[in-house]
């Protein structure tokens, strides 16, 4: 589409670049993921050296030879597209499965973040919060205790698997709808939060709803581990609530510990009871205990949906805030004890290409 849609002999010149535009910035969200997979977190002196992913430019199935670009190279790749693709996005959000121009500032601007670039991330996450306003659909957080109470509230009916969620094009927290379906989820998963995850909720916190003490017809699990029970459809495209924290955390970063402190809040009063919704007093002053906070609640609202990992991989490079994050896995015994303890090395902080890749690619490096 980048690459033909000016040759198209229907259409304005306008939709045409509102085409190309869409075009380039869902390419952006593709390599996001891809480097954040297979390439080494983004550090700033070693960038240009670290290996990342091929970029590929032409639409040519029979090529078999790739060249891994660098971590630096794929991240500029990316910014320039979105850059690119921005001015021509549509500025309304009229369907959620198409970019629009709110949800490319808000990729953009957490591109930046996970360069450390945090004077450049914070002019998009505002204007991306901005413009989420003027949509043709509604776009916005969730109000907890409506979603769970009002007569048409979006997470009822509450049946025996657990909350309803909204459909992908119903999800108003949702400005480009991208997600995988876990229909195991309830009855099956056996993935739990730690005793220490679970100990970050207050017990008024209505995103305990989508956790269980026990598994699927099984007693408690032992020291207040949680499992995961819902939602079956896990969004993993560019989400209200993910731009809330990511502007709070890049406003603490930058000073401005008022309005990080704000940002989070917000979120926190449309999952809990107003009045438990503060940040603790003594934070909101302490720039370091807010980010520390604040990357909490990233914990909070995204347990067990994947966006750890994508969090781990910054926050490990990062200078002041590496040490917020711990890089153990604890395997439990069914009595609650400690069976054994993995540290996960930075190797593993990067994917290796499948073995099937690699045939299909003779000599392209693999990750260790």
């Amino acid at each position: 589409i980048i690459n033909e849609i000016a040759d198209a002999t229907d259409g304005t010149e306008q939709q045409k670049r509102s085409i190309k535009a869409e075009a380039l910035a869902g390419r952006a969200w593709t390599y996001f993921l891809l480097i954040n997979y297979y390439g080494k977190p983004y550090n700033e002196a070693t960038s240009a050296d670290d290996a990342g992913f091929p970029i590929i430019t032409a639409a040519d199935v029979t090529e078999t030879r790739f060249t891994r670009a660098s971590v630096k190279a794929v991240y500029d790749f990316i910014v320039e597209d979105l850059k690119a693709a921005i001015p021509d996005l549509p500025v309304q959000l009229t369907h959620r499965l198409r970019m629009s121009k709110a949800a490319a500032e808000g990729l953009l601007g957490k591109v930046y973040m996970f360069m450390g670039r945090f004077n450049d991330a914070l002019p998009l996450l505002n204007a991306s919060i901005t413009d989420m306003a003027s949509g043709k659909l509604p776009a916005g957080l969730y109000d907890y205790t409506a979603a769970f109470t009002a007569p048409d509230g979006a997470f009822l009916p509450i049946g025996l698997f657990g909350p309803g969620y909204p459909s992908a094009y119903d999800n108003q927290e949702s400005l480009y709808a991208k997600q995988f379906i876990n229909s195991w989820t309830f009855s099956n998963n056996e993935i739990v939060i730690t005793p220490q995850t679970a100990g970050l909720y207050k017990p008024s916190d209505l995103r305990l709803r989508f956790f269980a003490p026990n598994a699927f017809f099984g007693s408690n699990y032992p020291n207040g581990m949680l499992r995961r029970i819902g939602p079956t459809a896990t969004q993993i495209g560019v989400l209200v609530p993910d731009l809330y924290l990511l502007r709070a955390e890049c406003r603490a970063r930058l000073d401005d510990l008022s309005g990080g402190k704000a940002d989070v809040e917000t979120l926190r009063e449309n999952r809990m009871p107003v009045a438990d919704a503060a940040v603790p007093a003594g934070i909101e002053s302490d720039k370091k205990a807010l980010v520390k906070f604040i990357l909490e609640e990233r914990i909070r609202e995204f347990a067990v949906q994947g966006y750890r990992w994508f969090d781990m991989r910054r926050l490990s490079v990062d200078p002041d805030y590496s040490a917020t994050v711990g890089y153990t896995h604890t395997l439990y015994s069914p009595d609650g004890g400690i069976s054994e303890t993995f540290t996960l090395t930075p190797e593993r902080l990067v994917l290796r290409f499948t073995q099937k890749l690699m045939d299909q690619n003779p000599g392209m490096d693999n990750n260790q």
